[in-house]
């Protein structure tokens, strides 16, 4: 196995110079943050796609509300899930999103695709990052260079693994939502703190 992985690096890195993308300062991990109470006992997930109307109505009438009205109770945690054969932008705007993550601004730049989804294109996410005050040169050479598209589709390839097929999809801990109202998620919220509070020290 370590004789394939020196190889395999070696027909990685010239498929990106390839490209004629520097990727010095570039890193293909994520650094998405999760967003509510890092410790909490419940984590709520959505696997979402930046170009899905859906997930942006969902973002509004559902996820902000639950995040207010669970303060300090859950944590939310935001998976990729491009819907590409619908949305076309949805996996650069995915890549883009985890960019702007190595410089801190995950959920900025995750509401500016929202607030802006309707005129959303490779020119847009630039026009974003510069308003978010983004290193430019980096965030352009990270998202030409394609380097967190593997990032992006494991995300994609856990929700499929779920059973995931449309956004959004959301879970309570390890229980799909099969309901996408406040008081179905809300149900599902009080059933996992109850059980997790009865759970001895």
């Amino acid at each position: 196995m370590k004789k394939l992985v020196a190889p395999l690096l070696v027909t990685c890195a010239l498929f990106l110079a390839a490209c004629g993308v520097d990727t010095t300062g570039l890193s293909a991990e994520s650094s998405r943050p999760a967003t509510g109470t890092e410790s909490a006992l419940v984590t709520i997930t959505e696997y979402g796609d930046l170009q899905c109307p859906a997930c942006k109505a969902a973002h509004e009438i559902l996820t902000k509300p639950l995040l207010q009205k669970y303060d300090g109770r859950v944590r939310f945690v935001f998976k990729h899930f491009p819907l590409q054969a619908i949305h076309p932008h949805a996996l650069e705007a995915a890549m883009a999103s985890e960019c702007a993550a190595d410089q801190g601004k995950f959920w900025q730049f995750f509401e500016m695709t929202y607030q802006q989804q309707e005129s959303m294109n490779s020119a847009a996410f630039r026009e974003w990052a510069a308003e978010l005050a983004l290193d430019a040169d980096l965030f352009d050479r990270c998202v030409r260079s394609g380097i967190k598209r593997k990032t992006v589709l494991a995300d994609y390839a856990e929700g499929t693994s779920l059973g995931v097929n449309s956004t959004p999809t959301y879970f309570v801990n390890n229980t799909r939502v099969t309901n996408n109202t406040i008081e179905s998620i809300s149900t599902l919220i009080d059933a996992a703190l109850q059980s997790a509070a009865e759970i001895p020290l």
